[in-house]
């Protein structure tokens, strides 16, 4: 969840100072793509208009077209996470912290662009990116583990196999590098992806459902308190 919510609201932080409406509603027409209006947004969001103003005025700053294709979205990740080497991150159980510098984060941020590409577009749009952040930052338990199911159900059949989870687990590490803190082995991927089968595959055939997932995450400490880490993020 760190690495998620880490990248997405750091731009948001150092903004010019908030300007009123009509020169928000002005900056929306000038755009390619015009986001919904923030009445709509405010009342599909855990955001306020205010908060709703500053995060569009950071969306367009990176992205002035309105629309964030893929390769856009890459560059923004690596980029700017993580930032000081200092977050942590919970994978099934184990808590890492991720290093100054990213060897390779092209992988993930692919898995985590589909996952903010929830129409299948090929572009994430502010309407799609905010959205997910008030899931990930303010949404219910619930709603956050419905959203990192998601993530993890990269064919979007509604189960999580071991090849999906292996494809995520190894672009998580391949993020990471060698720089971790502690060492990584070379097979803690596979044995991290056997680890969450052993405890979420409930009824063991192979593949981990919505509610597999979100029984066993509540259970496990640590993956819950990594939910929390964000919640006033902003």
């Amino acid at each position: 969840m760190g690495a998620v919510v880490g990248t997405l609201t750091m731009q948001t932080k150092q903004r010019r100072p908030s300007r009123d409406k009509a020169d928000d509603d002005l900056e929306m027409t000038m755009v390619c793509h015009r986001p919904e209006g923030l009445d709509q947004l405010e009342a599909q969001t855990n955001f306020s208009k205010r908060e709703l103003q500053v995060l569009y005025r950071g969306f367009k700053n990176e992205c002035p077209s309105g629309v964030v294709n893929e390769e856009t979205f890459k560059q923004i990740y690596s980029q700017f996470f993580p930032h000081g080497g200092k977050e942590r991150l919970c994978v099934y159980g184990s808590v890492v912290f991720l290093p100054p510098v990213l060897t390779n984060a092209s992988t993930y941020a692919h898995f985590l662009f589909n996952a903010f590409d929830s129409a299948h577009t090929g572009s994430i749009k502010f309407e799609d990116f905010v959205t997910a952040l008030s899931i990930l930052l303010r949404g219910s338990v619930t709603e956050k583990l419905q959203w990192t199911f998601n993530l993890y159900d990269i064919n979007r059949d509604g189960y999580i196999n071991k090849e999906e989870m292996t494809d995520i687990v190894r672009a998580i590490y391949d993020m990471m590098g060698k720089y971790t803190y502690p060492v990584l082995k070379t097979d803690a991927p596979k044995q991290h992806v056997d680890a969450f089968f052993q405890k979420m595959d409930k009824n063991r055939d192979g593949v981990v459902t919505l509610d597999e997932f979100i029984l066993s995450c509540q259970e496990d400490e640590n993956i819950m308190r990594s939910l929390q880490l964000f919640e006033n993020v902003i």
